[in-house]
């Protein structure tokens, strides 16, 4: 929900402040999913807030689930711009503390920061819509509780978590930084679904501002920076962004953030078969990386590619076990990405949604306005 709309309702209803903590709790930290579900609330008080403050401030267009019992969401926000988020679900090997049980299944949430993006990545879907608008920090936290909602009563005992955030829906989060950070916050907080630090990943196309802004934070979540090739050229064909942020910059962004926090930064890897995944390509990733101080401050996620439209292939298993052993004898950390969702296009670079009609609805909505003003008449 929009705690600012809530806040100005509860001040203008004269409610006590203990009032806004505990509608908080009951929405962000126990998963309520409507107003009539905060019983601890006076009943006249819930039909007063159901009136005036949206539950939350998404609606859900359509819900898709995958085979792999991933669940995939688009949503729209009260303007109508669309956006997608994903329940990633992880099977895991080993057995429980009685040595008899298998480990229960891992979750991630994949987030969006923007309704469409900016940067236009060749292989990425996402790119393709455009940018929509940035996404409030109560739309983003209205994504994962949305997902969160779903698997709490998806769990057997009613209890079900999810273990892991990544920002790697849709949009460059640092495009929408404090937002970004601000939604982070409440997913840590302890009276939202308090959600470590560290099972929290921002990922970037590089953009450099943004990681050396997020060197200063303190708050001690992961970066993760989608390279996707060694040089200029090849990921300049890739990536548009490169032009702006050239490798040389970016590893200095890299570096500064590495002596700033301590914290190993992963690298996302797309593996393109014939583009950038030759033995000549990893020894040039190895020696990129290795060269900023040594192995440690990276670990490099290679990625197999999803569908997009395009025609790019994705590279053969045999191509990426020589890759990642080339990276792995020159000191690196390597693995290898199971993609998800991927039967209903949720996996890595599929998000997309059409955002023109809700462009052209603002457009409309600007124009009326300005149409208004001018027909005010000038006083005598």
């Amino acid at each position: 929900m929009d705690l600012d709309v809530l806040d100005t309702v509860l001040k203008q209803r004269k409610q006590p402040a203990f009032r806004r903590r505990q509608i908080v709790r009951a929405a962000q930290h126990e998963f309520k999913g409507a107003w009539s579900e905060l019983t601890t609330l006076p009943k006249e008080l819930r039909g007063q807030l159901e009136a005036e403050v949206p539950f939350s401030t998404l609606t859900i267009d359509l819900e898709e689930r995958s085979s792999d019992g991933s669940v995939k969401l688009r949503m729209l926000t009260h303007d109508g711009f669309p956006l997608e988020a994903v329940l990633m679900r992880f099977e895991r090997g080993g057995a429980g503390k009685e040595g008899r049980e298998k480990l229960p299944p891992r979750y991630t949430a994949c987030l969006s920061s923007q309704s469409g993006c900016a940067l236009s990545c060749t292989f990425c879907a996402t790119g393709k819509m455009k940018l929509g608008r940035n996404l409030t920090r109560h739309e983003i936290v209205d994504q994962f509780l949305e997902l969160a909602r779903r698997r709490q009563s998806g769990s057997p005992d009613g209890e079900g978590r999810i273990d892991n955030v990544v920002m790697m829906g849709m949009g460059e989060p640092f495009h929408n930084y404090d937002e970004v950070m601000a939604a982070i916050r409440t997913l840590n907080s302890s009276d939202g679904p308090g959600l470590a630090a560290r099972r929290i990943a921002i990922s970037t196309v590089g953009w450099v501002p943004g990681i050396e802004k997020l060197a200063k934070e303190e708050i001690q979540v992961k970066l993760a920076l989608s390279l996707h090739a060694p040089n200029d050229q090849d990921r300049g064909l890739l990536m548009p962004v490169n032009k702006k942020f050239p490798i040389a910059r970016l590893m200095q962004a890299c570096a500064y953030y590495r002596a700033q926090t301590k914290r190993r930064i992963f690298i996302e890897y797309l593996m393109l078969d014939g583009v950038n995944d030759s033995t000549e390509h990893a020894k040039e990733l190895a020696h990129l990386l290795n060269a900023q101080e040594g192995p440690g401050g990276f670990h490099v996620n290679l990625i197999a590619y999803n569908p997009t439209g395009t025609d790019y292939i994705g590279s053969s298993d045999e191509t990426v076990r020589r890759f990642s052993t080339i990276l792995e004898r020159s000191g690196l950390e390597t693995s290898y990405r199971v993609s998800r969702a991927r039967d209903i296009s949720g996996a890595c670079g599929q998000l997309a949604a059409p955002v023109e009609a809700a462009r052209r609805r603002q457009r409309e909505e600007k124009l009326a306005r300005s149409k208004a003003r001018d027909e005010v008449p000038t006083p005598a």
